[in-house]
């Protein structure tokens, strides 16, 4: 069985999708430190001033000395940030061919006010995987999976045997810490992902292929898993 584990992010890239349909579990690492300045609580849109940062602000004192996982990282609501990216969703896509498609649904996910930011990152992914027609997947949260002890390595083998998984897909950027050995002994096979994806249409060339999935989305709509997967 196939097992991917990654921290929640926001909107993510199509890379983590793709990550999402070839797992027969995807594990939402939930329970890890909270990292400032990553996709946790930001991503990338395509507009026709450049690209365009959109970031969910969070209650950041003491976070990081103290810590503090991502699933209890909590959403600060002292700006109306949800009304802000929507309009800047709407004036980036409005006009892409599928905006009418999605239209609704982003609606419905911007009048959401979650209390902490995975509450909406991984509701908000898994939803979108469904858009995407990835239907096979099953999703679990690591914070729901027993008292972890392991650290690093130890504690992504320690996931797996829970799950019951014998096949770990990673991003290729762990090549630098993942202790290989580690697996081998532990009888689960080690596949990296190889992100090499094709172009699609987006409105304002030069092509950009790390943004967000609503970019693909927006532009090709019910063949968007196609520029995905290959498939």
């Amino acid at each position: 069985m196939k097992c991917v584990i990654l921290q929640p992010s926001y909107i993510p890239w199509r890379g983590y999708f793709h990550q999402i349909f070839k797992a027969d579990v995807f594990v939402f690492y939930d329970d890890v430190q909270y990292d400032k300045n990553g996709w946790r609580n930001r991503n990338l849109i395509k507009t026709a001033q450049g690209l365009q940062w959109l970031t969910i602000p969070v209650k950041t004192k003491g976070i990081i000395s103290e810590n503090i996982p991502i699933n209890q990282t909590p959403v600060a609501w002292d700006k109306p940030w949800n009304a802000h990216h929507w309009r800047g969703i709407q004036f980036a896509y409005k006009k892409s061919p599928f905006f009418n498609k999605f239209v609704e649904y982003f609606s419905d996910v911007y009048s959401r006010k979650p209390d902490f930011l995975s509450e909406f990152t991984i509701q908000t992914t898994i939803e979108i995987s469904n858009l995407l027609g990835i239907k096979a997947t099953n999703f679990l949260k690591s914070s729901e999976l027993g008292n972890l002890t392991g650290e690093k390595t130890d504690r992504l083998i320690e996931i797996l045997n829970i799950v019951g998984a014998d096949h770990y897909i990673s991003g290729p950027a762990a090549r630098e810490y993942i202790e290989k050995e580690k697996f081998e002994k532990a009888g689960i096979e080690l596949e990296y992902m190889n992100y090499e994806y094709p172009e699609y249409p987006q409105l304002y060339p030069p092509f950009e292929p790390k943004v967000s999935i609503i970019d693909l989305l927006f532009m090709t709509g019910p063949e968007a898993l196609k520029y995905i997967t290959g498939e």
